[in-house]
């Protein structure tokens, strides 16, 4: 069976081949009735346009790389889902690859993406003990937009989640439903994301006349055992606290553990002493699936792809322009836990 050219799209629609490849590119000043017709003629024919070739003829590219670090990071994946999203409505396609080391396998990823023609890059990272780059993405001569969690040492252009806002916000929501004994929960000393939800926590407190006090604050591992230990360990010391903060999904989880452990219930009652609010930083499947249904302050994630699909397409287009960070603050969601 012929291949459909251009040509055929060209003759059924009864126009030139240029303006059949302006309606393919949206160029151009044509007319709702012209680009109708060619559409039509493009729908009768079955013609499929190559944007490969398209492209490598006008050296250009519609195709975005996109550096997934880590699959179970839920920020990181539900950032992801809102780049394509926002990429697919421009005209892009998004080209995966997922390094497992800032070594040899990173280099093969980039080495991949420049052989498959990506016109910039947008790199997703999970790191949240260290706040700077990897020096082969630092030396990237495409547009680039990183995606973190924290503050990037270093100019590159960056969409951030403001961690302290966060914290801020969730403590002041809780002082104003009356608790004056809260704790933090989760993460370990050297997280970066704790240190500076740790510096709005305390500024909240501090600016509402509560003092603050370290041994409120415990850090462990990342896993539901060592955050139930630690919270059941905690309310045994403090057993004035009604309210805790929870760190990550894991703490969310274990925290729950803990709490039923010292005889205890999750709950927004202040006034109920043996009952405990808890306020988490971002949604999650299995947290909404806990009864009660979690307050938490959410990660933004959706806007952050949002802003990411649109600083790369801006620095694509405009090479010369200035270096942006972008930074996002979440939003409170009530629920039963607090």
């Amino acid at each position: 069976m012929k291949k459909v050219s251009i040509i055929d799209v060209a003759q059924r629609a009864g126009v030139s081949v240029s303006t059949v490849s302006l309606v393919l590119r949206q160029k151009g000043k044509i007319s709702a009735a012209t680009i109708e017709k060619v559409q039509s003629a493009i729908n009768e024919l079955g013609y499929v346009h190559n944007v490969a070739a398209a492209n490598l003829r006008a050296s250009t590219s519609n195709l975005i790389g996109l550096i997934l670090r880590d699959f179970s990071d839920t920020f990181s994946i539900k950032v992801m889902a809102s780049v394509v999203q926002e990429l697919e409505k421009q005209g892009y396609m998004i080209f995966l690859g997922q390094p497992q080391d800032d070594g040899d396998q990173l280099a093969r990823c980039l080495l991949s993406f420049r052989q498959q023609g990506v016109a910039g890059i947008i790199y997703l990272s999970s790191q949240t003990s260290c706040a700077s780059l990897p020096d082969q993405i630092r030396q990237i001569a495409l547009p680039l937009v990183v995606v973190s969690q924290l503050q990037i040492t270093g100019s590159c252009n960056l969409v951030m989640r403001d961690n302290r806002q966060a914290a801020g916000l969730a403590t002041r929501y809780l002082i104003g439903r009356g608790h004056r004994s809260i704790g933090y929960i989760g993460g370990q000393e050297n997280d970066l994301i704790r240190q500076q939800r740790l510096l709005g926590f305390r500024s909240a407190l501090v600016q509402n006349g509560i003092p603050y006090r370290e041994d409120t604050s415990p850090a462990c591992s990342e896993n539901t055992h060592a955050v139930s230990v630690a919270t059941r360990q905690l309310l045994e010391k403090n057993n004035t606290i009604t309210a805790l903060l929870c760190h990550s999904p894991a703490a969310m989880i274990g925290c729950i553990s803990g709490i039923h452990q010292v005889g205890r219930t999750i709950g927004k009652d202040v006034f109920l002493t043996q009952q405990v609010a808890l306020v988490g930083f971002e949604d999650m499947l299995q947290v909404n699936l806990t009864s009660p249904a979690f307050t938490y302050v959410s990660s933004a994630s959706e806007e952050t792809g949002r802003q990411a699909a649109t600083l790369i397409i801006r620095k694509i287009k405009h090479p010369q322009s200035e270096t942006q960070t972008v930074t996002l603050s979440g939003q409170l969601v009530a629920r039963d836990s607090a």
